[in-house]
């Protein structure tokens, strides 16, 4: 009995959040298919300039999770035929109560965290939304995930002036998972 009215006053302390985190959440691993390493192939663009040149950048992304698969890490690294270098860090972050990812990303250059944006997978395919500014302006952002595959996956980001009516593409990358005898830029 005393057991039982401990255990009780425990379940009664405990934040229902805790609680919450042992009970399957939809979505939760939505992310597990790309832990590992990746070579990454990216196209990359001013954002909302159509008629800006694209610049590619080839190397690697090395996804890690947090929390139970409940969180990652993705450590970007790039460069260009010429040197230039491309370096961040994402936190993808899993919200039981909404059953949606918040996907943040910090680049190195500036080590400044970017507008977050959120979404989720249907179908195989990851769809996530969010607002940034662009030379003081509010704009839209979108980038979806699509083609997953157990080795491969595309990623393409985009921007919106005009709420999303119309969106440029800027970010287009492509990974493949891999494997002990890949090569490739670190």
């Amino acid at each position: 009995m005393l057991r039982a009215l401990a255990l009780a006053c425990l379940l009664a302390l405990t934040p229902a959040t805790v609680l919450a985190q042992t009970a399957p959440n939809p979505g939760a691993d939505d992310f597990d298919w790309e832990v590992g390493l990746w070579d990454t192939h990216v196209e990359v663009r001013a954002p909302l300039d159509a008629d800006a040149p694209w610049a590619v950048f080839d190397g690697t992304s090395d996804v890690r999770p947090l929390s139970q698969g409940r969180a990652n890490t993705v450590d970007l690294s790039l460069a260009s035929a010429a040197g230039a270098r491309v370096e961040g860090v994402a936190l993808r972050l899993f919200n039981p109560r909404s059953s949606q990812w918040s996907i943040n990303f910090a680049s190195m250059n500036d080590g400044m965290l970017t507008a977050p944006i959120y979404g989720g997978f249907t179908d195989g395919r990851g769809e996530f939304y969010g607002q940034d500014t662009i030379d003081g302006r509010v704009v839209m952002v979108r980038f979806v995930i699509s083609d997953v595959t157990a080795d491969s996956a595309r990623f393409v980001q985009s921007w919106s002036a005009d709420g999303g009516r119309s969106w440029i593409d800027n970010w287009v990358a492509t990974d493949t998972r891999r494997t002990a005898n890949s090569g490739g830029v670190h």
